[in-house]
């Protein structure tokens, strides 16, 4: 807490009806070794609220975000298919199983890439700024940024708090993959604070040091063009390219190697390509001494990073000053790991001082960790009333969304259920349940007309 009720609340997306294994991230080796298994939509959407709960007793602001609608029958219409709902199912089952993978997935559970926030006391007109990713590295993903742009507009309406700027040209020289390459990095969160944009490659005139096996998701150009929309200055932006060998060991995202929060920066020792001139850059920039916490290749391989998402944990502020890491069950199950953050991040000489382990399996599965299902927004007392609709959880929203899960989801989802055009009909049903009982309005396709 600090000046004017400023706080930092954590958006979860809540984990849509058609949750699915189907393997379709490159680069992501935990989203490519279980493809195929059969998922559990129900439990996967009851994990995340789990943890929702526990964070918000826990006395963290909470706050939800709706999946999105799947199958996107729109992108199969664009793609040639016609006919009835159920043709179009059926067509591209046989023909384009693929395709019919990627217009289900339910990856908007990632609310990490939903966009980049800037909150308002960083920004030079006092809103606070929003841009929704692009996500164009991923088909499944890239058919995303319209409705979150939309659920975005709806919740964050009153335009004298809130400022929303156009998706970026979905091209690749402006990849975009939203706050899951950003880190704010401050004093209190009412302080100003410095943003810390990370990189895989550059588009124009780069070339060099580039990951060789994997992707990289993200450009500088893009990261240069969401600070310039938000109106940050060169005082206030550090850009630091991430270590291509970490891409290539399957760190598809920088909070999959580093979580920052506050003055404090978690990170392995590979996140970077050129470590010390960020952390030299970040301790010019800031106003308040940066704390960073460096985890060696000694004590956690990349393999470790990887396979236990430790660095995907959550790092939150506490009243007292100090900080909590919430991290999944996996950590645990690694023993270099689970005696890292035990030894070495809990004794060190730091603000974290406790650890909370989650289970959250159903997501990390597909590639997603605690972190990844969250996209952080600093908000003032202010800035929190005037969101429009119910979307800051308590007990009562929380008992809500319980029982519209288990009214609606199945508990188990093949690759082979994908085609059954009564998916498609419970999804439109409960979605169109779900928008009245956050009081957003109506944010689908299927709602517009």
């Amino acid at each position: 807490m600090s000046m004017h009720g400023i706080r930092e609340v954590n958006f979860d997306g809540l984990v849509g009806l058609t949750h699915n294994y189907s393997g379709l991230a490159h680069g992501n080796v935990a989203s490519m070794s279980h493809g195929g298994l059969v998922s559990n939509p129900k439990e996967g959407a009851l994990q995340g609220l789990a943890k929702m709960k526990s964070l918000m007793d826990a006395g963290y602001a909470q706050g939800v975000l709706p999946p999105q609608q799947r199958p996107d029958l729109g992108a199969l219409r664009d793609l040639g298919f016609s006919g009835s709902d159920r043709e179009m199912l059926a067509r591209a089952a046989t023909q384009a199983p693929q395709l019919l993978r990627a217009v289900c997935s339910a990856s908007s559970m990632w609310t990490a890439n939903a966009g980049t926030i800037t909150p308002s006391v960083d920004a030079p007109d006092g809103r606070m700024h929003i841009t929704p990713a692009n996500l164009q590295s991923s088909f499944h993903r890239y058919l995303e940024p319209r409705t979150t742009g939309r659920v975005l507009q709806a919740i964050f309406r009153d335009e004298q708090h809130f400022a929303h700027h156009p998706v970026l040209p979905a091209t690749p020289a402006f990849s975009d993959e939203g706050a899951a390459n950003h880190t704010r990095l401050c004093g209190e969160y009412g302080e100003p604070g410095v943003h810390l944009f990370v990189y895989g490659r550059q588009a124009f005139g780069g070339g060099r040091n580039e990951p060789k096996r994997y992707p990289a998701r993200q450009t500088l150009e893009a990261s240069q063009a969401v600070a310039r929309q938000h109106g940050l200055s060169d005082a206030q932006t550090v850009f630091a390219q991430q270590h291509p060998e970490a891409i290539d060991a399957g760190v598809f995202h920088n909070d999959v190697i580093a979580v920052g929060n506050g003055p404090v920066l978690l990170y392995h020792e590979m996140a970077f390509l050129d470590e010390e001139r960020t952390l030299n850059e970040l301790r010019a920039k800031m106003s308040t001494p940066l704390i960073p916490v460096r985890v060696p290749v000694e004590a956690v391989s990349m393999e470790d990073a990887v396979a236990s998402y430790l660095f995907n944990s959550q790092l939150l502020s506490n009243p007292d000053g100090t900080m909590t890491l919430v991290v999944p069950s996996e950590c645990q199950e690694r023993e270099a790991v689970w005696n890292t953050i035990q030894n070495f991040i809990l004794a060190g000489n730091n603000p974290i001082g406790e650890v909370i382990v989650k289970d959250v399996k159903q997501s990390m599965r597909n590639g997603g960790g605690p972190a990844c299902l969250r996209l952080r927004v600093v908000l003032s007392e202010a800035e929190r009333a005037a969101l429009t609709g119910r979307v800051l959880l308590n007990e009562a929203l929380y008992s809500d969304l319980t029982a519209w899960v288990n009214r609606h989801y199945r508990d188990r989802l093949a690759t082979d259920d994908l085609a059954d055009p009564q998916l498609a009909t419970e999804v439109l049903t409960a979605l169109d349940e779900l928008t009245q009982l956050l009081n957003i309005g109506s944010v689908y396709p299927f709602q517009q007309g």
